[in-house]
């Protein structure tokens, strides 16, 4: 097997095997977004260690890839196997989070072995590759061929609905197959020595392709280690959704997170507090949520028509049928009309109007939530109103207890509902409700309580006893007034001020003391350079001058500068996409795609440019300024992609992911290029320098640029970034 067969192999497995894994994490850890952002900055480490950890005098061969790829091979299902055992293993509590530590030793222990492989790998193919005389920018390219082709595996097995331990054993069967027919050698006395490995490496192939024809009776049983109910367990484009009975309560989890079970009364509250504070509400849409009983309680206010949009039709398919007699009536009832669809999408291309819209889409904690409760999403709840219409949504939280974030949290949703609707009521109770309307809303509770008298409706939770209470609670007043001075800007799709609180309300559960803090500006309104922006910026220039001085770290710098900006301008274009086209799993995975081409042409387009111009001549410089150059034009493209809706479709999108990528890639050739002889001395401080540069933009990208500047600001900061990278020129 040549080295550019290897390369591709290598890109192909460890792509692969990242996104398997990836997907373990977010079920093992129950969906929290940071968790999938430490571990993407987590794996680019490791493959970094990975390609710098051997000795300079590193000697590859066909024998040491094909070594590797039988490791990896063991290593990827070991990997999975233990995230789903994680809990039992490290003393986890049903239904709990592990501490904080043990969650990032779990964490690291999972991902380390194909981590660090995937940076051996790609060292030793790329030697390989060089030692013929070819270039580390064409192995490069090669290896995001590889990648490329992992990417649309996955993508399409999701779209095909294989689970995800099939696609990593097939994986690894791949890459165990690989490794048999890699092995050889010319030496008749070392042949014994080689036959032997080759019957592990076909032992293992064997292993995984029995593993593979059983897969699913093996899943169902690591899935039950956490869920002894266990009635089934699949894959979705939007997570892992299992389904657990017990004492004939069906309970749905969502990346193992309870979603809701079917004997509780919390149904109860969004659906009536919100209902009878219309004085008829006779079409009512339901975005999200209307599986677990709100259809059944608003049936009994004898509305003409019930639309619900659910986003995921794998979570629909599976619990449809499994739901209680009441709840599966309901959906059956002819007023009721079941859609599976974005409901972004489905508020633009409808064209009916509605007495009530109830929000039952899971809380703004992550970026794929938090596009449903911004300033943007409610103008489009607006405009399929009724004159009189009700937005309605609901918060968990604290009854005694509201923690500065949560406030903060809570009162940027308030202020984009406020931006959109001028009337507005906050009902603080198990969960809070939040009502909004162009029309005056009822002030006191004798309003519902006579409504739900003339309606004849039969709760368990809602009764006129239960309304007064909520509407004369000191509890709400407190609320209304601790919202009132937290001024938190509007929840916007370009500026979400409920990430980053999310984000210090998920730390808050292992660090208590992050309870009480309040940090005014993470998610706050100025976006003008502080101090504290001054002096990064000041502290990079001087960094790129100090490292004019040392011709090797000086093109590392630009390589880890590249990657840095490349891996943020990803995460921009992907969040702008997300909010206003919907989690499409087809489209974003085109779009990680066309990043991944992105690189691999322009890795292989500047290496002949380059070449072609002669990698000592002076005008070869001009590739790195024009590189940097285009940045630059990418940053103002970008601004005005994240400030105008109408630009942030599908091929405008994918463009300038290709684009990113081309960039990214092609000043890692021209740095790998420029006044460089010996390729191989090049190949691992530079990749790795490019995996360094991605894991810290990757990070810092997600938790503080985003956050603190929002999209628009984010993009910004590039433009400063690769104005100041033309020092490293």
């Amino acid at each position: 097997m040549n080295a550019a067969a290897l390369l591709f192999l290598t890109g192909f497995v460890s792509l692969t095997g990242q996104i398997v894994l990836f997907r373990e994490l977010s079920v093992a850890f129950f969906g929290v977004e940071l968790v999938y952002l430490i571990a993407l900055g987590a794996w680019l480490l490791l493959t970094a260690v990975g390609t710098i950890a051997v000795r300079p005098r590193y000697l590859p061969s066909s024998n040491r890839t094909a070594a590797l790829l039988l490791l990896f091979a063991l290593f990827l299902p070991l990997g999975i196997a233990f995230l789903r055992a994680s809990r039992l293993l490290l003393g986890g509590i049903p239904g709990a989070y592990l501490p904080f530590t043990r969650q990032m030793a779990a964490l690291f222990i999972a991902l380390a072995p194909a981590g660090l492989l995937s940076g051996l790998l790609f060292r030793t193919a790329a030697l390989l590759y060089a030692e013929r005389g070819r270039t580390f920018a064409g192995a490069y390219g090669i290896e995001s061929l590889g990648a490329l082709a992992g990417g649309l595996l996955a993508t399409l097995c999701l779209r095909w609905e294989i689970q995800n331990l099939p696609l990593a054993l097939s994986c690894s069967l791949i890459a165990a197959t690989a490794a048999l027919f890699a092995f050889r050698s010319r030496d008749f006395l070392r042949r014994r020595r080689h036959l032997r490995r080759r019957l592990v490496a076909a032992g293992l192939a064997v292993a995984a392709a029995i593993a593979l024809w059983h897969s699913g009776p093996l899943d169902r049983r690591m899935t039950a280690w956490n869920h002894p109910g266990l009635l089934d367990s699949r894959d979705s484009p939007y997570g892992r959704i299992t389904l657990a009975a017990h004492s004939g309560q069906i309970s749905v989890f969502s990346d193992d997170a309870l979603a809701f079970e079917t004997e509780g009364a919390e149904a109860e509250l969004l659906a009536h507090l919100s209902a009878l504070q219309h004085a008829g509400p006779r079409r009512i849409l339901v975005l999200g949520g209307g599986l677990d009983g709100t259809v059944r309680e608003l049936l009994k206010h004898r509305p003409q028509r019930i639309d619900v949009v659910e986003l995921d039709r794998v979570l629909v398919a599976m619990v449809r049928n499994r739901l209680p007699d009441t709840i599966r009536n309901a959906l059956s009832d002819p007023a009721v009309r079941l859609v599976t669809a974005d409901p972004r999408r489905f508020l633009k291309e409808g064209s009916s109007a509605y007495d009530l819209i109830l929000i039952g889409m899971p809380e703004p904690s992550s970026g794929q939530t938090n596009r449903f409760y911004t300033q943007e999403f409610f103008l489009e709840c607006a405009e399929r109103l009724a004159p009189s219409g009700i937005v309605g949504l609901r918060f968990s939280g604290p009854e005694n207890f509201w923690m500065p974030q949560w406030i903060r949290r809570t009162a940027s949703v308030r202020s984009a509902l406020a931006s959109v609707f001028p009337e507005l009521l906050i009902l603080p109770g198990t969960a809070t409700v939040i009502t909004a309307s162009r029309t005056p809303l009822p002030r006191s509770a004798d309003l519902l309580a006579e409504r739900l008298r003339e309606r004849a409706i039969q709760t368990r939770l809602v009764s006129p006893p239960y309304i007064r209470y909520l509407f004369t609670n000191d509890r709400r007043f407190e609320l209304e007034k601790r919202l009132d001075q937290a001024e938190a800007p509007a929840n916007t799709d370009i500026r979400p001020v409920c990430y980053p609180a999310a984000v210090m309300l998920w730390l808050a559960r292992f660090f208590p003391e992050l309870a009480l803090a309040d940090f005014p500006g993470f998610g706050g309104e100025g976006r003008g350079p502080t101090k504290i922006w001054w002096l990064i910026g000041a502290g990079l220039a001087l960094l790129f001058l100090a490292a004019r001085i040392y011709p090797a770290g000086r093109r590392a710098l630009l390589v880890t500068a590249a990657g840095f900006i490349g891996i943020v301008m990803e995460a921009v274009f992907i969040l702008a996409y997300q909010a206003r086209e919907g989690v499409l799993y087809q489209d974003i995975g085109l779009l990680l795609m066309m990043f991944m081409a992105g690189l691999a042409v322009g890795a292989w387009l500047i290496n002949e440019a380059v070449r072609w111009t002669g990698v000592r001549n002076k005008r070869t410089r001009w590739w790195g300024a024009g590189l940097l150059a285009g940045f630059g034009l990418l940053g103002i493209a970008a601004l005005r992609h994240v400030t105008h809706p109408t630009l942030g479709g599908l091929v405008p999108t994918a463009a300038l992911l290709a684009a990113s990528g081309f960039l990214v890639a092609g000043v890692l050739a021209y740095a790998g290029l420029y006044r460089v002889q010996d390729q191989r001395r090049v190949i691992a401080p530079l990749y790795a320098a490019d995996l360094i540069g991605g894991c810290l933009g990757s990070i810092a990208g997600s938790l503080l640029l985003i956050p603190f500047l929002g999209l628009d600001g984010t993009v910004m900061g590039m433009l400063i970034l690769s104005g100041l990278s033309l020092l490293l020129i």
